[in-house]
């Protein structure tokens, strides 16, 4: 892990508008084991440390963000590259907004905070679980995530309109991924109007995301614990929209900038089927 320095954002990702990876040699473990390796550094390196943290009440935004960009460097030993495209979008105005992400797997929660903090402050919508399971859950709820049950949709929608106002009001971005769950293909009928919703809301700007994350594979009992490939990994983030109207124009612009990138990238990358 790079050294953490307390009070201070990792720069990694800072300022930049691309990222990629350079090529590196592999050692003989990451490239015959690359799920032993990754999980092992992951576990007993920076989820370790930040739930260490968590649990004294000290993860704090450096922290959180060293812990993501952590991530992402063990990711890049096992030979994942990983390529950003259009951060300068997510940097180009002033104030808050809300980034409208597809969902692919767990990796995208552990990387996007070390892309995006460093820009402006950011939480997540998540679900109740990931705040009450153990030593994840402090992390997450030191994040001041906005939380929903995933069982009665009316309840869920004003809980993420509610507290995504309040805390776009105070400066605070949101993530939402508008998936019911995590999917390796995209399918706009499971993906819905709530990020386009909140923006209108809050009159704040609406940032599409597109990412293909599936190096991190699902497992069929856990899926937190699915086999990992050293596929590359995509994050592509479109220009700001401001919502008129009823928002289906830019919604639709939205699921289509997911389609057309994800249809891309699976064509040039292959996919990382279910164990």
């Amino acid at each position: 892990m790079t050294p953490f320095i307390e009070g201070t954002l990792s720069n990694k990702f800072k300022g930049l508008d691309r990222y990629e990876t350079s090529p590196r040699a592999l050692g003989f473990l990451s490239r015959n084991l690359p799920s032993a390796m990754f999980y092992g550094r992951l576990l007993f390196g920076p989820l370790q440390w930040l739930c260490r943290r968590a649990a004294k009440g000290q993860c704090d935004d450096a922290a959180w963000v060293h812990a993501s960009v952590a991530v992402t460097e063990i990711l890049e030993s096992i030979g994942s590259r990983v390529f950003v495209e259009g951060l300068r979008h997510a940097a180009e105005f002033e104030g808050p907004c809300v980034y409208v992400a597809n969902h692919m797997s767990t990796l995208e929660t552990f990387m996007l905070p070390g892309m995006l903090r460093p820009i402006r402050p950011v939480t997540f919508v998540v679900k109740k679980s990931l705040t009450t399971m153990p030593f994840f859950g402090p992390v997450m709820r030191s994040r001041d995530p906005i939380v929903v049950g995933r069982t009665n949709p009316r309840e869920d929608l004003a809980a993420v309109l509610d507290g995504g106002v309040e805390r776009l009001s105070r400066g605070i971005s949101i993530i939402v991924f508008p998936q019911s769950t995590r999917m390796p293909v995209f399918d706009e009928h499971h993906f819905n109007t709530i990020g386009v919703k909140l923006a209108r809301k809050a009159n704040v700007p609406v940032v599409p995301l597109a990412l293909k994350t599936d190096a991190w594979g699902q497992g069929k009992k856990f899926k937190e614990l699915g086999k990992i490939t050293p596929l590359p990994v995509h994050y592509h983030f479109g220009n700001a929209l401001r919502v008129q109207g009823n928002g289906k124009e830019e919604h639709q612009h939205i699921c289509d900038f997911i389609r057309g990138n994800l249809e891309h990238w699976q064509k040039e990358d292959g996919v990382n089927l279910p164990e």
